[in-house]
């Protein structure tokens, strides 16, 4: 037993290093989709988005290599519910259903690997500070936990255990620390900047390979400096906005072991608007485009990504849902 584990590590290691693995850019953005707006008290905030990353871009450390031979796709679905519970205080979940696949063409074959299921979720605390420094500002802070739901248990069609960035779930809970702040100024009322920074400090999958070893995803820390703005065109009233990402995300362990292959960090833009389409429905489009990256060893990065979804308000009193 003890050399037929020894074995199946081994082949892990190399099957995990050779594949170029994506573990830390490749699957659902639970830290981008948190975070809802606040609205009025007992107001409830429903929102669908649909996310899809398109990863053939193969780096190594900043470098891009010419090898088109590898793509990896993540279509994930993402279901947001926020309550406001005081004016000071609101809840939010994520709830998550992911469909992810892999290609890779070599000497005229092609092997792909792919799972699909439920994902893990997240239920985040927020509470308001408003006007805390001076006028017209407003910061939150929250702290949460990811919740490990998804499975990881997924095996190929060879009825081999697949890689853990291509299983639903992840077997660990996670610490989310987020905030928020924003400041509108009087020479543009309509405009709005905003920072918000998130950290996730992962926990570990004690039962990785039925419990023989362990596996723990990097902890990441990411930051959004956005502006948005508001216009009226005809009667539909639009927010378009534009932001600045930075992720930083630390390389992945596998039985206290650090994994080659994993961990970096990306720049990105994310240009997005949001409409209005009738009173309490709004629509969202937003397109990820990365600008810089560094990634350990020899990974795929994102290309482009792309979410869209709806957002719906119920029993709203006076307060607009974007202000």
């Amino acid at each position: 037993m003890t050399r037929f584990y020894t074995l199946t590590m081994i082949a892990l290691f190399i099957n995990l290093s050779m594949s170029s693995q994506t573990c830390c850019s490749g699957g659902i953005p639970l830290s981008n989709s948190i975070g809802l707006p606040v609205s009025g008290k007992g107001t409830f905030l429903l929102g669908l988005n649909y996310d899809y990353n398109y990863l053939n871009t193969l780096k190594s450390g900043k470098d891009v290599l010419d090898d088109s031979a590898r793509e990896r796709t993540t279509n994930s679905l993402l279901f947001n519910l926020g309550y406001t519970i005081s004016i000071d205080f609101s809840v939010e979940a994520l709830f998550t259903y992911v469909k992810q696949e892999r290609v890779i063409t070599q000497f005229g074959n092609v092997n792909t690997d792919g799972s699909s299921g439920i994902g893990d979720g997240v239920i985040l605390f927020k509470y308001n500070f408003n006007q805390l420094f001076k006028k017209n500002n407003l910061l939150r802070i929250g702290l949460g936990s990811k919740i490990p739901i998804g499975a990881t248990d997924k095996t190929s069609d060879q009825g081999i255990l697949l890689n853990p960035d291509l299983q639903p779930g992840s077997g660990a809970w996670d610490l989310i620390g987020w905030s928020f702040y924003s400041q509108t100024f009087s020479f543009r009322p309509s405009g709005t900047f905003s920072a918000t920074a998130v950290y996730r400090y992962t926990g570990t999958n004690n039962n990785f390979l039925n419990g023989n070893s362990t596996y723990r995803f990097g902890s990441e820390f990411q930051m959004f400096i956005n502006y948005t703005d508001q216009f009226l065109v005809g009667k539909a009233l639009m927010n378009p906005g534009l932001s600045v990402q930075y992720r930083n995300a630390d390389q992945d362990e596998i039985g206290g072991s650090l994994l080659d292959n994993t961990g970096g960090e990306w720049v990105n833009l994310i240009p997005s608007i949001n409409i209005e389409i009738i009173e309490d429905l709004n629509f969202l489009l937003k397109f990820q485009i990365p600008i810089y990256s560094y990634v350990d060893g020899t990974q795929l990065t994102p290309t482009y990504r792309i979410t869209t979804g709806l957002f719906y308000t119920i029993d709203r009193k006076n307060d607009k849902l974007f202000n």
